[in-house]
C-alpha cells in the first residue's frame, strides 16, 4: 500500500512539474522581460473589444466609442514614450499611472 501511494505522488509531482513548464513556456520572451507593459497592452487591447462590443450592440454610441478610443491612444502612446526613456521598461509608477488612467477610461465604458 505503501509503494502505491509513493507511486502515486511521483507522478502527481511529474505531471504538476510539467503544467508549470508548459504555463511558462507559453509566455514570450518580451512578456518575461517587460510585465508592465504586457499588463498595459493587455488592458488596452480588452478595452477596445468591450468598445466594439458595446457600440455593435448600440449600448454606447459612435462618438462616444470614438472617444473612447482616442484615450486609448494616448495611453498607448504615452506607455511607447515612458518605456522608451527607460531602456523599453516601464518603472512601477509609470505603470501606477498608466493603470489609473485605464481606470477613467474603463468607467467610461458601459
Amino acid at each position: 500500500m505503501n509503494m502505491k501511494k509513493t507511486a502515486l505522488m511521483a507522478l502527481m509531482g511529474v505531471v504538476l512539474a510539467g503544467g508549470a513548464v508548459t504555463a511558462a513556456s507559453a509566455e514570450t520572451p518580451w512578456q518575461a522581460n517587460h510585465p508592465a507593459r504586457t499588463e498595459v497592452n493587455h488592458r488596452l487591447a480588452n478595452q477596445a473589444m468591450r468598445v466594439r462590443a458595446e457600440r455593435r450592440d448600440g449600448v454606447i454610441s459612435a462618438r462616444k466609442a470614438e472617444r473612447i478610443r482616442i484615450a486609448d491612444r494616448h495611453i498607448l502612446r504615452q506607455e511607447r514614450r515612458m518605456a522608451a526613456r527607460h531602456g523599453g521598461h516601464l518603472t512601477r509608477a509609470q505603470a501606477h499611472r498608466l493603470n489609473r488612467e485605464e481606470n477613467h477610461v474603463s468607467r467610461h465604458i458601459g
